[in-house]
């Protein structure tokens, strides 16, 4: 008989311990804190198509644009910390914007990091008809004529925004800005010659460079893309400085158990070592790396300090 009770007592103990419910238990909600049909967007339902089967449940795709990414974040970091809720975040939501200015959301604090997805450089792009011949031509006729041109931005605070600064401050021209909410929106308008001018991601520009619908005029990063090997870096088109590779990443709220963060990274792990999900992302401009939680969570804090300084330096406003 004591040998029945005990198992029958240790199993009803565990079943009263939180961390062995069953997870997941129902839908995943994977925030997306940039417009539909935009760059990350496409990532994050390229993944999530994986990574539902492989959690055993379907996941809906939440896109909540505005406030620079801020909405989605202060959505999710205040979400029941059961991994039910989690957001698909990337540099500006959690290194940029927060750099530029005070938030209702800390993006340390407030957030369990999952795990890291990849990294794409940023592309410096122009309307296909705009008369530039190259990034010397735009630079001389800039100076000759500030505000000739306007560039597009997914916000302040977004990577395209924080890259046209710095070509701004490192070119030394001027040059109008016009913030939008999400990539999706500011490409359209540069793709329709409402704006001129635009640093979206490459994952985001290349469909649209490739249609010729946008004109690639230079990497902003360290090196060039194999993907369009004849554009040049910046820097080898003569301004130095610029060098913005952005980053995605999972978040779920903070203080969520640690066995279901380690569940979910050991699960995006999987779906980003699958060479079908790798080549799709690939294809787009991005290459794909995995982490720890604890790697990615570094990153952050990493990458918060360094733009910090860039905003000093360059003297950036969130207006």
């Amino acid at each position: 008989m004591k040998r029945l009770i005990a198992p029958a007592v240790a199993a009803a103990m565990a079943a009263s311990t939180p961390l062995a419910m069953a997870y997941p238990d129902k839908a995943i909600t994977v925030v997306v804190p940039t417009a539909a049909g935009g760059g990350n967007d496409a990532m994050a339902r390229t993944i999530a198509q994986k990574l539902g089967p492989l959690l055993g449940q379907t996941i809906i795709v939440d896109n909540r644009a505005g406030a620079n990414g801020a909405i989605a974040s202060e959505f999710v970091a205040r979400a029941p910390a059961d991994g039910h809720t989690l957001m698909f975040g990337y540099i500006a939501t959690h290194a940029m914007n927060p750099a530029l200015q005070k938030l209702r959301y800390d993006p340390v604090n407030d957030f369990a990091p999952i795990g890291l997805v990849g990294y794409s450089p940023t592309l410096m792009v122009a309307n296909a008809t705009v008369p530039v011949k190259d990034v010397k031509d735009l630079v001389a006729q800039l100076k000759a004529k500030p505000d000739k041109y306007a560039y597009a931005s997914a916000g302040n605070g977004t990577a395209p925004h924080y890259a046209a600064e710095l070509f701004k401050l490192s070119a030394g021209v001027v040059m109008l800005g016009a913030p939008y909410k999400g990539s999706a929106p500011a490409v359209t308008d540069t793709i329709s010659g409402q704006t001129q001018f635009m640093f979206p991601s490459l994952f985001t520009a290349l469909p649209h460079v490739k249609a010729g619908k946008l004109r690639a005029l230079a990497v902003a990063g360290p090196k060039r893309s194999a993907l369009l090997p004849d554009v040049p870096t910046l820097k080898e088109a003569g301004v130095e400085g610029v060098e913005v590779q952005q980053w995605y990443g999972f978040f779920a709220p903070a203080k969520t158990p640690k066995p279901i963060i380690d569940q979910l990274n050991k699960a995006l792990n999987q779906v980003l070592a699958d060479k079908d999900i790798v080549k799709r992302i690939e294809d787009h401009g991005a290459d794909v790396e995995t982490s720890t939680p604890e790697q990615f969570g570094a990153l952050v804090k990493s990458e918060i300090a360094k733009w910090k300084g860039v905003v000093q330096r360059a003297r950036l406003t969130a207006d």
